[in-house]
């Protein structure tokens, strides 16, 4: 295995070259990608209803393509999904990646052309572990097997054509993995994208438990789960008496601060290793480069052309709209994306601010829906799961899930507050000093919230209810979300989750 080891590190080193090019050439590689799309796409439907092959410079493009939400591609999707083909993109579409969305449908489906598949999602776990093995150059990563812990598959819920299906985006990519990478990895496929998450983890748990696994790549919560059920199942102390070799988890779609307490009982090693991937259902968009920062590399030549709108204009009928040249550090930007799979101009509904822009790097501030402002505060997901982690770590505290939301001015003598629904997997030591620590942070962090929790003017210290372990999984579960890319919500600006949690758990679970 050695001689594998060495072999697979050397060939994934040889793409370096490739990512400092755009690394040194953004905005040209940019460029390049915008009208290579532009010129696939001009004969396609939605190519000539915009006049694609009049564009010749990106003002002829942000003046013609308007911005599009999901409600607004959905029709498109729609006419892919049942076999149209030529809409969106040139090539044929026959997977759609199925995500829960914050929109007025209950699922989007997310359309993953070929070109997507190999030249974004397929590239982009390439360049993660390039990344990796040029980090650390004694790493035995290709010695072992690499544990994936992804969603399912099922038919379109569109189209008689059974070659047509929908699924998690990591269902879609495992599926269509070439053979030499389904050989290095574990669990079987059959395993890997079954539909029923509870009997998957317990078939999961007993196929990969003794496997010389040396990688894990997954959402941390669901990991979380997996392993603490492998645990049970060998009467080990920790994961690495079941897997000594196992050096390194590639993570995503939370964000991994609240969990790093609960992964480090797990993993109790000092030389385990994490790495962050930013890969969404509409595209793989970045990657964490470097070894001692949580930043994330923008990947700009994966097919697909960046540009940001600043939250401030969120809300506008016509908000401004800024391509990779005009972005500022650390200002706040929802992205839109167009790609090879036929998305145009497209809201994503994620947020991140710049941290760096020689290269690019980002970070995600969290949702364009998930965040409080009830009360002028504007609290995003960053500052929630930043202030979350500080309470937990000096509270000796590990937290499986969370979730808030406002509590609305009751009358003309009432304040509001912000309720929060926590589930520890360890209880803090001092529970007030936990809410103490949560609220201080908030105000370090956000100063719109500290200036109305000022003498408790507008808002009054947080409420936190602890409710057992599982209740976040029961509550995911009676909403059919369970699994796959379905993710709790971590806030948000009405009382609809944390109001439908407090009524189905008895009152002995919450305190």
């Amino acid at each position: 295995m050695e001689v594998v080891n060495t072999f697979m590190t050397w060939i994934f080193k040889n793409r370096i070259g490739q990512i400092n090019n755009f690394k040194e050439n953004p905005i040209a590689i940019q460029e390049e990608i915008l009208f290579e799309l532009v010129n696939e796409a001009k004969r396609t439907e939605f190519g000539k209803k915009y006049s694609f092959s009049e564009m010749k410079t990106y003002a002829d493009f942000a003046s013609k393509v308007p911005i599009h939400d999901y409600e607004q591609m959905k029709p498109y999707i729609e006419m892919t999904m049942k076999g149209r083909q030529n809409v969106i993109w040139p090539t044929d579409i026959e997977w759609f990646s199925k995500s829960s969305g914050t929109t007025s449908s209950r699922s989007k489906y997310i359309p993953v052309s070929q070109e997507a598949l190999e030249e974004c999602h397929f590239k982009g776990g390439k360049d993660m572990l390039s990344m990796y093995v040029n980090n650390y150059p004694d790493s035995k990563l290709f010695s072992g097997k690499a544990l994936t812990i992804g969603g399912s598959l099922s038919s379109n819920p569109l189209s008689n054509e059974s070659s047509s299906k929908v699924g998690d985006v990591s269902a879609v990519i495992t599926h269509n993995l070439p053979i030499w990478v389904q050989m290095a990895r574990t669990p079987s496929l059959e395993t890997a994208l079954m539909n029923e998450w509870e009997a998957k983890i317990e078939r999961m748990a007993r196929e990969v438990m003794d496997e010389n696994v040396t990688s894990i790549s997954g959402v941390p919560t669901w990991t979380i789960v997996l392993l603490q059920r492998i645990l049970e199942l060998k009467g080990a102390n920790n994961i690495l008496e079941v897997w000594p070799n196992l050096e390194v988890f590639f993570h995503g779609a939370v964000a991994f601060g609240p969990y790093r307490g609960l992964f480090k009982e797990l993993i109790p090693s000092e030389r385990m290793r994490y790495m962050e991937t930013y890969n969404a259902s509409e595209g793989f968009f970045g990657i964490q480069d470097q070894k001692d920062s949580d930043e994330l590399l923008l990947m700009l030549d994966y097919g697909i052309f960046y540009e940001f709108i600043p939250m401030e204009e969120w809300d506008n009928e016509h908000p401004k709209v800024v391509p990779l040249t005009e972005v500022e550090l650390g200002k706040n930007y929802a992205i839109l994306i167009t790609t090879n799979a036929g998305l145009w101009r497209y809201k994503i509904g994620d947020t991140v601010k710049f941290t760096n822009l020689h290269p690019y790097r980002i970070k995600i501030s969290g949702r364009t829906k998930h965040f409080i402002n009830a009360f002028g505060e504007e609290v995003i997901v960053e500052n929630a799961e930043s202030a979350i982690q500080v309470a937990a770590e000096a509270t000796h505290a590990t937290i499986t899930n969370f979730t808030a939301a406002p509590v609305y001015f009751g009358d003309s003598k009432s304040k509001g507050a912000h309720e929060w629904i926590v589930e520890f997997n360890k209880l803090p030591d001092d529970r007030e000093r936990f809410i103490n620590l949560l609220d201080e942070e908030l105000r370090k962090v956000n100063s719109d919230y500290d200036a109305k929790r000022y003498k408790d003017l507008a808002l009054t210290a947080p409420r936190v209810h602890v409710v057992n372990e599982g209740v976040f999984e029961s509550w995911m579960r009676s909403r059919g979300k369970l699994g796959g890319q379905n993710k709790v919500p971590r806030l948000s600006n009405t009382r609809e989750y944390v109001d439908e949690i407090l009524q189905m758990i008895k009152p002995a679970q919450a305190s």
